[in-house]
């Protein structure tokens, strides 16, 4: 069962079985064309709409429509995601890193980030060099560096906070 969920609190249930599918238990006669690529025509219960896809985001797990011309922003949850949300652990997975610490013991050799400077996922922030090689620490996440706690040719302990973003 899917459970999806309008930007405006509205709640479906949608069920797939041998028969079809039904949403919020109603399976009626579903009548669906694909006219071309992202665009259906749609039958149900005697009433008709013209269904557009317009993106798919698989990573928010967010679906974009337009249902007769009218913007629909829509989002999904599967079972693992609602029993995930049941037991409290759908905050924990979005859970954002905002500190960025030493791997290793090593020396700072450059600071590739500023403070206030706005950062993406994969961004490189900082070269540390440690058995003689130089690693790359990158972000994990999003964000804006709140402060930088190292500086070029400080020797860090492992763990060591070196960087904090929000």
């Amino acid at each position: 069962m899917y459970k999806v969920t309008s930007k405006k609190g509205e709640v479906f249930e949608i069920k797939f079985d041998k028969e079809g599918f039904s949403v919020n238990g109603k399976s009626g006669e579903w009548d669906i064309q694909k006219i071309k690529d992202n665009l259906f025509h749609i039958l149900f219960e005697e009433k008709s709409f013209e269904a557009e896809l317009l993106k798919v985001d698989a990573e928010n797990k967010t679906v974009h429509l337009k249902i007769n011309n009218k913007p629909i922003e829509l989002k999904v949850e599967d079972e693992y995601d609602q029993l995930l949300r049941k037991l409290g652990m759908d905050k924990a997975l979005t859970k954002k890193v905002n500190e960025l610490k030493a791997p290793m013991p090593g020396l700072v050799l450059r600071i590739l980030a500023e403070e206030g400077q706005t950062i993406k996922q994969g961004d490189s922030l900082l070269v540390l060099e440690a058995m003689k090689m130089e690693n790359v620490l990158k972000s994990s996440g999003d964000g804006i560096i709140k402060h930088l706690n190292v500086k070029a040719g400080d020797k860090v302990e492992k763990n060591q906070l070196l960087i904090v973003m929000e």
